[in-house]
């Protein structure tokens, strides 16, 4: 094969070769762009599921703290309930008790 056909074919070759390296290093870059992409889409969608997942667990935080809050007032009233029963019963032994003193004192100024 004469020189200049070699020269020539050699030429062909590495051109050849850098193109197929530049498509190389394009698809490269394509590839790693789209990898980014597909990293921000799930990257967005754990945010969005994160965020949620914390609505969730604040409202069913709030809806345990609503029940206990009202359990305790609950409690409270019946309570209060129970000591106004007692009070009540008591104020017919408190009246008879004053007048018991109150008569004792006047027959006792008599």
């Amino acid at each position: 094969m004469p020189r200049p056909e070699v020269l020539e074919r050699v030429k062909e070759a590495e051109a050849e070769a850098e193109e197929i390296v530049a498509e190389a290093e394009s698809d490269r870059e394509e590839r790693i762009q789209e990898a980014r992409a597909e990293a921000d889409e799930i990257r967005e969608a754990a945010e969005v599921e994160a965020d949620e997942l914390e609505e969730k667990r604040l409202a069913e935080a709030r809806e345990e703290i609503d029940a206990e809050r009202e359990a305790i007032l609950e409690e409270g009233r019946s309570e209060r309930n129970q000591l106004m029963d007692r009070a009540q019963d008591r104020t017919e032994e408190a009246v008879e008790y004053a007048v018991e003193q109150f008569e004792e004192a006047v027959h006792a100024q008599t």
